[in-house]
């Protein structure tokens, strides 16, 4: 997503969490098998979840009740069927980590949404009521975008966190010259730590240039500031030319 005049297929997910619709792609909390690298992205999965962020900011002049009849709108979405899980919210900080320069970008607001297969996330990105939300409600009041997505394969995440629950999601931009192999590496680290969901960017169109992805979700606050948000990221230091952190309470 490099601009707010993006096409119409924009995706952006956001309302509370979807409960009573069972999902096949997430797995409950456990230890992550380790990652075996692999040369291409699946794009197509009935059985491995996928895994959709979404970053916003809102101007700094929008009017509140803009800013909520926003969030409110896209919360309406939650009814489209192939929606498994989705939340929306403002984020409760924007971190800088150590391990590479952070991003000129940061954000008020995070959407995450799950899908059974990335043809899923499809439809709901061509609905028209989720069209007609962006255009007139997201559009309006945000100055910047970002979106990214991955197949989240055997993620040892809840399928649905629940309320009050803590989300920590990693964005990172590899340097230029990085390959495939250095790609696997990077991979292969982040898919090394528990209950994390990671992966490789398949829609780099909005993504500005950062092509892996992690989310990792714990219990509440004081369990997420126990852990470093350099967590993982620091035996892959040289190969990162820029991080964005958020970290955001499950609503």
């Amino acid at each position: 997503m490099q601009s707010l005049r993006t096409s119409p297929s924009l995706s952006l997910t956001f309302s509370p969490c979807k409960h009573g619709k069972p999902s096949s792609g997430f797995k409950p909390y456990r230890q992550c098998p380790p990652y075996k690298p692999r040369s291409s992205i699946k794009m197509s999965s009935t059985t491995q979840g996928v895994e959709h962020i979404v970053l916003f900011r809102a101007k700094d002049n929008a009017e509140p009740s803009k800013v909520n009849a926003m969030v409110n709108e896209l919360r309406s979405l939650v009814t489209i069927d192939q929606v498994r899980h989705l939340t929306v919210g403002p984020i409760l900080r924007n971190i800088a980590t150590t391990t590479a320069p952070p991003s000129e970008h940061r954000f008020t607001h995070l959407l995450h949404s799950r899908y059974d297969s990335i043809e899923d996330l499809e439809a709901y990105t061509a609905h028209p009521s989720h069209l007609s939300a962006v255009r007139e409600s997201v559009f309006p009041i945000c100055d910047d975008l970002m979106a990214v997505d991955w197949v989240a394969g055997d993620a040892a995440l809840p399928p649905h966190p629940p309320l009050g629950s803590a989300i920590r999601v990693r964005f990172l931009k590899l340097k230029d010259n990085a390959g495939g192999e250095v790609k696997d590496e990077v991979l292969g680290v982040l898919r090394g730590i528990s209950n994390h969901s990671s992966g490789e960017n398949i829609s780099p169109a909005r993504a500005k240039g950062f092509s892996i992805a992690s989310l990792a979700v714990f219990p509440g606050q004081r369990e997420l500031e126990g852990v470093d948000p350099n967590e993982g990221l620091v035996k892959v230091k040289e190969h990162l030319e820029s991080v964005v952190v958020v970290e955001y309470v499950v609503q």
